[in-house]
Order: structure tokens, then C-alpha cells, then sequence
């Protein structure tokens, strides 16, 4: 099994990080950075945060692990104190409030620099700090939504697009600002460097990850009103129910793992060059919809799992923790004394030859 990183090998131990107690996408951020070896010291306020004790449980948050926590009152000018002395002695910050209450506090970014000059200022927010909606209240799906990225998971009949899981927006929003944080720190770090701040929006951080299928946009599929595509229409690439009630997911869209998939299910009087014919699809859907059907998903899983077909189940959380391949890469693990389940920091940092 692929061990995960650990501190003593891991490459952001330089990294000191100043964390403001947040709820989501920036607490999350700090986590990831404290996994790959990053010291994140972890400015909580009195009494806690009443949201998150909620949304975790009586476990807590797994997101202030590998934090060191501090107790400031913010409100009080012994706080403040303390927080612009924490913040003269790190390379960067993370604060998830709206826009300009930092400053009201005196620990806005202007502040920051004359404390410290290479400081690395990490913003994070759904909406960004400017623009029309930069004061607005929202979640997840809101920033998913603006981003256009949620109109992709409507099908036809004029149904409205699946709620995507809600770590979407927040996941990609924390993936973002890490990742900007690391890279304003490397700025910060050379001769002459200096500090920045990184205005991680979830709107934008999604957009951007949205990049496929924009291009995909731009080739002429998935388009409004949309001509048939692969994503949504075809036979090739989508989930189906088996017998048990069990689903899988198939997403064979070159015609290679097409044919094989095609053999594998039995279906050998289809042709696999055919793949594209967008007029075959609605039948040959409904006839794949009716194969599945016919079996459990243990049958399907050893039919096609692990092959070229682009196959998978579609696991719940505690399957996914239990699947082979998830255990011997570490990806997922119980904590046997809770039964919580745990995902490992990624990506994963080995020696180079």
C-alpha cells in the first residue's frame, strides 16, 4: 500500500500558515495544506463555532486535525494584538469572512503588509471580493449554478439539473486557494519577493475547473438548446440500474473500450462503429437499460470491472471506504472506534527514480 505523506517528508514543511476560523471550503484548505506538512496554527474564536460542531457531529470536525489551535476574542483589542503579532510571523493567512470585515477589524490586508511584507493573504469566498454579489449570502450550489457548471446536469423533458453533492463548490473553492496560496508563497519567496492576496471565489475556482467542458461547449456538444450528446443522450456514457437495486456507471466513449463493453455485455450483434450514430441511441439505451436490469451488480462487477471498458460501481461511502482498490491505496479508512470515514491528504509525493 502507497503510503500517505507524512510531515517529516513533506514538502510544505516550511510553510507556516495563519488560519482564521472559518466554516467549509477555507478550513478545508488549511487541512489539505496541514496534510502535506504545512504548520497551521489555528486562530479559533471563544466558545467555538457553533455551525460546524453541528455539521460534524459529536466526533467534531476532522478539519482542525494537524492544526494548532489558539483562542482569540477578535472583538477586543488584546485579541487584535495578538493576531497581528501571529500574523508577523507567518508566509500566509486564511480568512473565509464577507468581504471588508477583516478590515473593520484592522487585520485587512493593508494592515498585513506593513506587519509583514511577504505575507501571503488567502481570501476565501463563494462570490469573490468584488463584483455585484460580493456582500450577497450563499452556498455550494448557488456558486455552482452561476458558474453555468450546473446547467450540465439537466437532461431532457425540462427537468432541472441533479443538486450535485454539496462539497462541489466548496471542495474545488478550497482546492483553489491552496493551490494559490503555495504559488503566491513561491512568489513571496524569491529575491525580491513580496506578499499578495489570493481572492479564491468558489464561482471562479469552479469555472475554471469547468474548462473541459467548455471546450467541449466549444466543439458544439453540450450546447443550449443542445443538439444530442455523449454526456447526456448516448448509450455509451451513463448509469444503470441492476437487479438488485444496486447502480453502475459506464463511460466507454472511445469506440476501443466501446467494442469491448459491447462484448463483455453479450451484445455482439451491435456494431461498434456505429457509436456516434446519434438516431440509434434512444433504442440501444433502452436496450442496455433492460441488460443491466437483468443481473445484480456483483454479476456486472465481475464481468467488466477492471477491464478497458471504463467501468464502475457506484459505491456509497462505506463500500467505497471497503473496495480493493480504495485499501490498497490507502484512499479511505475507517476509524474503528467512531466508524467515521477518512480520506487520505492527496496527491501523494514519492522520490523521484
Amino acid at each position: 500500500m502507497n503510503a500517505p505523506t507524512t510531515p517529516a517528508s513533506a514538502p510544505l514543511a516550511t510553510l507556516k500558515v495563519l488560519e482564521f476560523e472559518g466554516l467549509g471550503p477555507g478550513p478545508l484548505a488549511g487541512w489539505m495544506l496541514a496534510g502535506l506538512g504545512a504548520q497551521v496554527t489555528l486562530v479559533r474564536r471563544p466558545g467555538g463555532n457553533p455551525m460546524a460542531d453541528q455539521l460534524g457531529g459529536p466526533h467534531g470536525s476532522r478539519l482542525v486535525e494537524g492544526k494548532t489551535p489558539v483562542t482569540l476574542d477578535l472583538k477586543s483589542a488584546e485579541g487584535r494584538a495578538a493576531a497581528r503579532a501571529l500574523i508577523a510571523g507567518h508566509d500566509a493567512l486564511i480568512e473565509g469572512n464577507r468581504p471588508g470585515v477583516m478590515e473593520r477589524l484592522g487585520l485587512g490586508p493593508a494592515e498585513a503588509a506593513a506587519l509583514n511584507p511577504r505575507l501571503v493573504y488567502g481570501r476565501m469566498t463563494g462570490w469573490g471580493q468584488t463584483g455585484p454579489l460580493a456582500q450577497a449570502a450563499g452556498h455550494d450550489l448557488n456558486y455552482v449554478a452561476l458558474s453555468g457548471m450546473l446547467s450540465l446536469g439537466s437532461r431532457r423533458g425540462g427537468e432541472p439539473p441533479i443538486v450535485p453533492p454539496t462539497v462541489l463548490g466548496d471542495a474545488g473553492g478550497a482546492m483553489g486557494l491552496a493551490l494559490g496560496i503555495v504559488s503566491g508563497v513561491l512568489a513571496a519567496r524569491q529575491p525580491g519577493g513580496r506578499g499578495c492576496v489570493v481572492d479564491a471565489a468558489i464561482v471562479d475556482v469552479v469555472a475554471m475547473l469547468g474548462t473541459l467542458a467548455l471546450w467541449i461547449h466549444g466543439g458544439g456538444q453540450l450546447a443550449g438548446p443542445r443538439p444530442d450528446s455523449p454526456f447526456h443522450d448516448s448509450p455509451f456514457y451513463d448509469v444503470y440500474r441492476c437487479a438488485d437495486g444496486g447502480c453502475i456507471s459506464l463511460g466507454a466513449l472511445e469506440p476501443a473500450f466501446w467494442a469491448l463493453a459491447l462484448q463483455r455485455l453479450g451484445l455482439d450483434d451491435i456494431a461498434p462503429d456505429s457509436q456516434y450514430d446519434v438516431r440509434t441511441w434512444p433504442a440501444l439505451k433502452q436496450r442496455l437499460a433492460a441488460r443491466f436490469a437483468s443481473q445484480t451488480r456483483a454479476h456486472w462487477d465481475a464481468r467488466l470491472e477492471g477491464s478497458d471498458a471504463c467501468y464502475a460501481p457506484v459505491l456509497g461511502l462505506a463500500e467505497a471506504a471497503a473496495h480493493p482498490h480504495n485499501v490498497a491505496r490507502g484512499t479511505l479508512r475507517v476509524d474503528p472506534a467512531t466508524g467515521q470515514i477518512h480520506a487520505a491528504i492527496a496527491p501523494r509525493f514519492t522520490p523521484l527514480g
